[in-house]
């Protein structure tokens, strides 16, 4: 029976971020926001650190401050949909096997797309130079 609706191809990639790299544990979250690295931005504070898996894994936390849950897992999608883009293939060529955990300021919600792009990004970078790795 056909209901006239988009049809999904099982044999297509995916489009989503990999359960193997997200960090879903609330034990874990815990850990990186006591005891991670924090690098801040405008808009975003990033917590990281060494993954105990041979592979980079992500996790993004994003405040309700007072605001619709359309707001909040619009910002969630975009931070995840950038992350998945940029920030685990960036750390993949590096070979960074890190923790990278994305924690939105209240001020996040009235950023673009953009704007967020370019602050994830450059966390990213920084993150897979040699200099800020040793430190």
């Amino acid at each position: 029976m056909d209901t006239g609706g988009p049809r999904l191809d099982r044999g297509a990639p995916t489009q989503r971020l990999p359960r193997s790299s997200r960090i879903q544990r609330s034990t874990e979250i815990r850990w990186l926001l006591r005891r991670g690295k924090r690098k801040r931005t405008a808009n975003l504070d990033v917590f990281f650190s060494p993954s105990p898996f041979s592979r980079p894994r992500l996790g993004v936390i994003v405040p309700k401050h007072r605001r619709r849950i359309v707001d909040r897992n619009r910002l969630k999608r975009r931070l995840r949909e950038i992350a998945r883009t940029e920030v685990l293939p960036y750390l993949r060529e590096s070979g960074r096997n890190l923790d990278v955990l994305v924690r939105a300021k209240r001020e996040a919600y009235a950023v673009g797309y953009a704007t967020l792009r370019a602050e994830v990004r450059g966390v990213a970078e920084a993150l897979c130079s040699e200099k800020f790795y040793s430190d």
